[in-house]
């Protein structure tokens, strides 16, 4: 704000003086907008237009003040292309200021408070907290939350997207948390519940009439643009926001969940309802709205993501980013694949034909090593190349290795299968360790690699490895070795020479 004296002198200088704005701006060391803004205030009256010199924008003031009556957010820049193309000579500032001064402004809009009946309505929506990092692979972090609108109880959980899977998973596990389901749900227009919509004409997606005729309760998209028909879930998802992930660490999205759950029950739900006199917590708001939620149905939704599948060449098929193994007898036919948020199953008609345990990497491969044994005993000249791939999966630095020895000229095969049984023999880890150890050294091969793997059982006070595996030799497998006794070791021990033999 400037000093009176100051707007004073400021419209005397324009109007009287007919003084330009740069030019007062110049002389008084004032912002040509603070100039602007003491010119248009309407505190002081104008001088008489009669002794104003007419500007070169008057002819076209009139049109101006139409379309912005029929188009009121239309740009300044956009109008005066307009006015341009209708013969106004003079510069693009002089419109700016007019539609400053002449622009409508908005119009407050009044709205009514919503009163829900007990077990009436819940509102729900995804909130997105960013991206998290699952191994090679980087995931979207939302939260699924369900509010009812009586009690304001909710219902809130993680999941790495807002897949259609995710969506109706919240819906289940928020249904059996409240301990029954609202008569109707309202939603914002989201992709998961509204497919098309023509004003008051939806198109549902089908998989949500799916869960509303499992439920009993009718889906209900807000209007376009009405946000505030869904407030209490947005401002549940800012207090969540505020209150629960703002500063907090976690390992994981189950750690998170359980952290998550523990916060509502001990926090949110011990809070006051929000406009409610009788000073009831939303825990007592639940107990008492909850015999009014209708009853949960025998058995929940399935909610696993169901697709026909098939594989390649290769005996893998990809879901999700990953590759899971499958029987080589099924390459290339047709498969039904069942992915829930922990395993992915295939199914060959009614028959289950493989179960991994689901993988929120990209690029992982989930292998079950009788699906890999079946093909390489049908393949045996691949082996070779399947314990190549072995040991790059087993150890990152493998890869390295196996390179230096190929420039070397080495046989690729037989360093492998010696590696391949370090590994056996010493553990994934160690090996890696040594063969970082053995590449900085440069001393390469398998032999190498092995003292290292001694020495640093040495330094740790290991014991020496013992070989689980017996050989493949039918003459060692059948062998029958007798029991003997150890009563003259035993004696030897105690000391006693007599009874040794």
């Amino acid at each position: 704000m400037i000093d009176p004296e100051v707007r004073a002198r400021i419209r005397r200088l324009h109007y009287a003086e007919h003084w330009p704005v740069g030019t007062i701006a110049t002389q008084l060391g004032l912002h040509h907008d603070t100039v602007e803004a003491a010119l248009e205030d309407a505190q002081v009256a104008p001088a008489d237009r009669s002794t104003v010199k007419p500007t070169v924008l008057g002819p076209y003031t009139d049109f101006i003040d139409a379309t912005l009556k029929a188009h009121p957010r239309l740009r300044a820049t956009r109008l005066f292309h307009m006015v341009k193309a209708r013969g106004y000579p003079g510069g693009y500032e002089q419109v700016k200021r007019y539609v400053r001064r002449v622009r409508p402004g908005p119009h407050a809009e009044a709205f009514l408070r919503r009163c829900t009946l007990p077990g009436e309505e819940a509102q729900v929506d995804w909130g997105s907290f960013g991206k998290v990092q699952v191994g090679r692979a980087t995931r979207t972090l939302s939260c699924f939350v369900l509010v009812l609108g009586h009690s304001r109880a909710m219902y809130a959980s993680f999941f790495l997207g807002q897949t259609m899977e995710c969506f109706l998973q919240g819906h289940v596990q928020a249904f059996e948390a409240l301990g029954g389901v609202p008569r109707s749900l309202l939603y914002d227009n989201l992709k998961s519940v509204v497919l098309e919509r023509a004003g008051d004409a939806i198109r549902f997606h089908p998989r949500i009439l799916e869960a509303a005729g499992h439920y009993h309760f009718a889906p209900k998209p807000c209007a376009p643009y009405r946000g505030n028909e869904k407030g209490k879930v947005e401002r549940t998802i800012r207090y969540l926001r505020d209150s629960f992930f703002a500063a907090r660490s976690f390992h994981g999205l189950d750690d998170l969940n359980r952290q998550l759950k523990r916060w509502v029950d001990e926090v949110a739900h011990q809070r006051r309802v929000p406009g409610d006199a009788s000073g009831r917590t939303v825990a007592q708001a639940l107990e008492e709205e909850r015999p009014r939620l209708l009853p949960l149905p025998a058995h929940p939704l399935p909610t696993d993501v169901v697709r026909p599948a098939s594989s390649g060449k290769t005996p893998y098929v990809r879901f999700d980013g990953n590759d899971y193994s499958i029987p080589d007898a099924l390459v290339r036919r047709p498969l039904t694949l069942v992915a829930s948020p922990t395993t992915v199953r295939m199914l060959d008609g009614a028959q289950q034909v493989a179960s991994h345990v689901r993988s929120w990497d990209k690029g992982a491969l989930v292998e079950d090593a009788r699906h890999l044994a079946a093909l390489a005993k049908k393949k045996a000249h691949a082996h070779e190349l399947r314990g190549r791939d072995l040991l790059r999966a087993r150890c990152p630095r493998a890869d390295q290795m196996l390179q230096a020895l190929a420039d070397r000229g080495d046989n690729l095969g037989n360093h492998t299968v010696k590696l391949l049984a370090l590994a056996e023999r010493y553990g994934a880890a160690e090996l890696d360790a040594a063969l970082a150890e053995t590449l900085k050294r440069g001393a390469l091969g398998p032999a190498s690699v092995a003292h290292v793997l001694d020495q640093r059982r040495r330094q740790k006070g290991a014991p020496p490895p013992l070989p689980l595996v017996l050989p493949d030799d039918p003459r060692v497998r059948e062998q029958r070795v007798p029991q003997h006794s150890l009563n003259a070791y035993d004696a030897l021990l105690g000391g006693d020479p007599e009874q040794a033999p």
